[in-house]
């Protein structure tokens, strides 16, 4: 569904779409790169675990990593 590119997804965070939209915006600047929200999920192009796990720990969020 992505034509093969890596994406970074976060599922599970609570609030509203506006909420999910603002966190995108800051996660995006932070990487460096483009991202949307979509059916709650938000997607950030590329691999940037590391940053955005750090990004929402920061934020006092818990993290779980799922896949590799």
């Amino acid at each position: 569904g992505r034509g093969g590119k890596t994406v970074t997804t976060v599922h599970g965070v609570q609030g509203s779409e506006a909420d999910l939209k603002a966190l995108c915006q800051e996660l995006k600047r932070r990487c460096g790169v483009g991202g949307a929200v979509k059916d709650f999920v938000i997607e950030i192009q590329g691999d940037h675990r590391d940053a955005i796990e750090e990004s929402l720990r920061g934020k006092g969020m818990t993290v779980k990593r799922a896949g590799g």
